[in-house]
């Protein structure tokens, strides 16, 4: 049986790679791969090769890849919801001090007077110019706790801030991992009303595009901060220039620079540093490894963005086979119909359904051939057959 062939369109720590092993080969020719591995490249305008079975997005954000033309070929997108978690967090906490005392002024004040033979005796008459607040009993509003929201809730919650958090599709996990000293709100209109710090952990949807904007921002404090550390678009940036003029909103934090956000008054940019750690980009790496592994060895899909999760294990019967297609009456009917013409007992079958497509993983108690991928692919609806045994 021949390799798999993985192509990576961007650096993939070797930590991940390592796990591949001796049935899987790295190539250069993206024509002939099963899997791509992917971080920031785009793939929006790439022709996919007809081999393509999956991508992994090495991250959590997937703008850089077409999802439905993916899910119309048959091509399951994977991402890496909480391996970087971590490392945005620590940088969102040291986005608030920084945000509540001026570090940065202070260091680039000891920068400017360095030639100062005096500077010790000059920083103590200059450092008043650079005073802040302690973010100790202040109230830090979360919109959004999912894997990196309740890791800020809690680090902030251990820092002696109160905090507030907002996510109608709180799921139990995350509930279950989030400090009971957390206050959870049923809308984002009261963090925006009642908090001195808010930060959003959202996803890009119609609900959350400009979310930050003139409206929501009336509600505030005088003298909030905001800090971003999502989506540039979460926030209606010339609503916000405007608020931060007039001093309403203090300090904007954010880890997106564009030509808008850079020329903003009283704003702390990074250059979008919040996945940019060793420990982030390996935890990445191993986990979009063992998602395309276990899809493409066994089937399963597990943090696809395009088609819904679907667990049956290793297979322990004869054959194996998974169908991508669409989620419409009848077809598993159809499905069916193909084992029991061939004389093949159907031992589990698994199918899950997501939007407008679905997918099945059929243990079967004979091996799977070539005559039966063929009359499967021949189905309406149907958009790939893998053969996994």
């Amino acid at each position: 049986m021949a390799n798999t062939k993985i192509k990576c369109l961007n650096p993939i720590a070797s930590i991940g790679l390592d796990m591949l092993g001796a049935e899987y080969d790295i190539i250069e020719n993206v024509e002939e791969a099963d899997g791509i591995l992917v971080r920031s490249a785009s793939m929006l305008d790439m022709e996919l090769p007809k081999s393509l079975k999956a991508v992994a997005r090495a991250g959590a954000g997937v703008n850089n890849i077409p999802l439905e033309k993916c899910a119309e070929n048959g091509i399951v997108v994977f991402n890496t919801p909480g391996a970087n978690a971590n490392g945005v967090k620590e940088l969102v906490i040291a986005g608030m001090l920084m945000a509540s005392r001026d570090i940065a002024g202070g260091i680039n004040w000891v920068r400017d007077n360095a030639d100062d033979e005096n500077i010790a005796k000059s920083s103590e008459k200059a450092k008043k110019a650079f005073a802040g607040c302690e973010i100790k009993g202040k109230k830090l509003g979360i919109i959004g706790l999912g894997a990196i929201g309740v890791l800020v809730a809690n680090a902030a919650s251990a820092l002696g801030m109160e905090v507030y958090g907002c996510d109608p599709f709180l799921s139990i996990n995350n509930a279950l991992n989030l400090s009971r000293l957390v206050h959870i709100v049923k809308d984002r209109e009261e963090i925006f009303a009642n908090c001195d710090y808010i930060t959003v952990h959202v996803p890009l949807l119609d609900d959350t595009k400009g979310m930050i904007n003139k409206d929501t921002i009336d509600l505030m404090k005088d003298g909030v901060v905001i800090l971003n550390f999502a989506r540039d678009i979460l926030v209606n940036e010339d609503d916000l220039a405007v608020a931060l003029e007039s001093g309403k909103v203090a300090k904007y934090v954010t880890d997106f620079a564009n030509p808008k956000s850079v020329t903003m008054k009283n704003t702390i940019i990074t250059p979008h540093l919040g996945a940019s750690t060793a420990e982030s980009e390996d935890n990445c790496a191993i986990m979009a490894v063992e998602e395309i592994k276990d899809f493409i060895e066994n089937g399963n899909i597990r943090n696809s963005v395009n088609y819904p999760p679907c667990d049956a294990g290793v297979c322990t019967t004869a054959g194996r086979v998974t169908i991508c297609h669409r989620n419409i009456p009848n077809l598993i009917s159809s499905i069916s119909g193909v084992f029991s013409a061939v004389g093949v007992n159907i031992d589990h079958m698994f199918d899950k359904s997501r939007g407008d497509y679905a997918y099945s993983i059929i243990d079967i108690s004979s091996p799977s051939t070539p005559d039966m991928l063929s009359k499967l692919e021949a189905i309406e609806g149907v958009l790939k057959v893998r053969i996994i045994k």
